[in-house]
């Protein structure tokens, strides 16, 4: 209710000084009027990519675009390229400990047949048991 108030106040000041306003003045501001509206910017409508991508291509297809509005699209890319080399060095871990038991294996005076052998299995867990 208060707002409404003031909007009626301050519309009543602006009304009582259009009457002091000269001719001369008003046709200018009449013409800058006309002239901002054919300045104005219409809205062209633009297809929309949903998510990551669209926020992306707003933020680099722009004529100017800011650091600041780039900042999370390199965090986020900052943040894939961590974890793809924390998987790829992860997998190169894990090949290289495989790597040592085949070489173990390998470089044994044990055949690798004998890891087949079921008997040999059930000797090696009965012997650890002791």
């Amino acid at each position: 209710m208060n707002e409404e108030r003031c909007a009626s106040r301050v519309r009543q000041v602006l009304n009582y000084g259009l009457q002091e306003v000269s001719p001369a003045a008003t046709r200018r501001l009449t013409a800058a009027r006309h002239l901002a509206l054919s300045r104005q910017k219409q809205a062209e409508p633009e297809l929309a990519l949903a998510g990551a991508a669209g926020w992306l291509g707003q933020q680099l297809f722009r004529s100017k675009p800011q650091l600041a509005q780039i900042k999370p699209f390199l965090a986020i890319v900052a943040l894939l390229v961590g974890m793809w080399l924390s998987f790829y060095w992860h997998s190169v871990q894990y090949v290289s400990e495989i790597e040592a038991v085949d070489m173990a294996l390998l470089a044994d005076d044990l055949p690798p047949e004998a890891f087949l052998d079921h008997e040999f299995i059930e000797w090696l867990k009965d012997d650890s048991a002791d």
